[in-house]
């Protein structure tokens, strides 16, 4: 389960479109930053997450957020300011599971790779749909877990959401803020349907013909919907759009609504049920956890910048921001995460977010400061380096963030009380208990 949203330029402080998204997934899935440079693929195949698939000679320099096993990204931006994020939707459309198919993670980075423009980056989700379709898993252990996707493009000028069931879509520009979850969102307003979409609706008696044509009526799952809760968390994104003192929307605002719980005051993790935006893993009925964020701010003229937590619970985590053409992600300088703890960014940070599931309020505490004083000297230093073609110094941006971040993992040793897991739910205790041991016990 996820949350993606985009806010245009004009609304903007400082007159640049922002893309965001809440990466929800299952709690030991590690999710690594990832740079891959522009270069060239001469066989133009590439092997995705299940299948081998065409693709150009020449593919851009991508920054993304991806599931470490998986080939394709949950988020990302290429190196022309394109940025996407995606949504697992429920729809009456069965699929396969023969894993023949892209995941939605490979239509994104797939797509990425090959887009100058938010609006080719949409043909090509819609031509790699129409010919190899979305048969795969999008699960790590849960091997059952297969969907279809949505996706919110953006780029410095404009904007798409694009909804598919199936083989079917549907798209809609968009000019204002938009916010996209578990949930289709597209009913008569779209600007291009699939052209047999229409004619399957009707046949399958979803949808009556003297009536406008509804996509999300005709195609929506309800009850892996319902239990999704991606209406609730789509409206809590809309309603929470804060505003700064100058009236415009700020990229620290964005972080905000990606730390949100529903329970503002003395929130706990064992509190934390799918209609969170920051969500918390509790067991049964909240499979999943926030496990990577990421902020895109994308200039017309200028570096666009990246901000990744590259860790879980953005409440309990810190954007860093990364940029284009700079090494700070190379695998011998950024470990590559695996299955279990090891030395990469996510599993270290790891440590603070388990510390955090017995004392939430002390490690809180203690990470706030941190959080504010880092990104609020981090952006000030972006603003300059934005504009500037010292690639050196955004390199060092970037290192020290990292190394500022994993600096306070040396730190939470003395932090929490172990003691109050005791006090939490015996459901919530045992969940917790029986995901470190897979953690442990996990094989790459």
């Amino acid at each position: 389960m996820c949350d993606t949203f985009f806010s245009p330029s004009h609304r903007n402080l400082h007159g640049n479109a922002i893309l965001a998204k809440n990466s929800d997934r299952e709690p030991n899935e590690a999710q690594q930053i990832s740079r891959f440079p522009a270069h060239n693929r001469p066989q133009k195949r590439v092997q995705a997450t299940f299948i081998v698939v065409d693709c150009p000679e020449q593919v851009h320099e991508v920054i993304l957020s991806k599931p470490f096993h998986m080939w394709g990204a949950e988020m990302g931006v290429n190196e022309y300011g394109v940025a996407i994020g995606n949504e697992a939707v429920f729809t009456k459309m069965k699929l396969g599971k023969k894993n023949n198919g892209l995941t939605g993670m490979d239509l994104l980075r797939l797509s990425l790779e090959q887009s100058t423009t938010a609006e080719e980056a949409l043909g090509i989700i819609i031509e790699l749909l129409g010919k190899y379709g979305q048969d795969a898993c999008g699960g790590y252990q849960d091997k059952g877990m297969y969907y279809s996707n949505s996706f919110l493009i953006a780029d410095p000028h404009s904007a798409y959401v694009v909804e598919t069931a199936g083989p079917f879509w549907a798209y809609k520009r968009i000019k204002s803020f938009y916010a996209i979850s578990n949930v289709l969102t597209l009913g008569t307003d779209f600007d291009q349907i699939h052209p047999e979409a229409k004619d399957f609706a009707y046949q399958k008696s979803w949808m009556k013909q003297d009536v406008p044509f509804d996509f999300q009526g005709a195609f929506s799952e309800p009850i892996m919907t319902f239990l999704g809760r991606g209406a609730s968390r789509k409206q809590q994104c809309e309603l929470q759009v804060p505003v700064s003192k100058s009236g415009k929307f700020t990229i620290q605002d964005a972080f905000g609504i990606l730390r949100s719980h529903r329970i503002k005051d003395n929130f706990e993790p064992c509190q934390g049920d799918m209609g969170n935006i920051c969500l918390h893993a509790q067991g049964l009925l909240t499979p999943s956890q926030t496990t990577g964020s990421m902020v895109a701010e994308l200039r017309e003229n200028a570096q666009s910048s990246v901000w990744l937590t590259g860790s879980s619970a953005p409440c309990l985590s810190v954007f860093k921001p990364f940029y284009f053409g700079t090494s700070t992600l190379n695998t011998d300088v950024f470990p590559q995460a695996s299955a279990r703890m090891d030395a990469s960014y996510w599993w270290q940070w790891e440590k603070i977010h388990r510390k955090a599931l017995v004392d939430y309020f002390s490690i809180l505490a203690f990470i706030q400061p941190f959080q504010q004083e880092k990104e609020n000297s981090w952006m000030e230093l972006d603003r300059v380096l934005a504009v500037s073609k010292d690639i050196k110094k955004r390199e060092e941006l970037s290192q020290g963030a990292i190394e500022n971040c994993l600096q306070l993992v040396k730190n939470w040793e003395q932090k929490g009380d172990s003691s109050k897991f005791t006090q939490w739910p015996l459901a919530y205790r045992l969940y917790w208990k029986w995901q470190n041991r897979r953690m442990k016990h996990e094989r790459d």
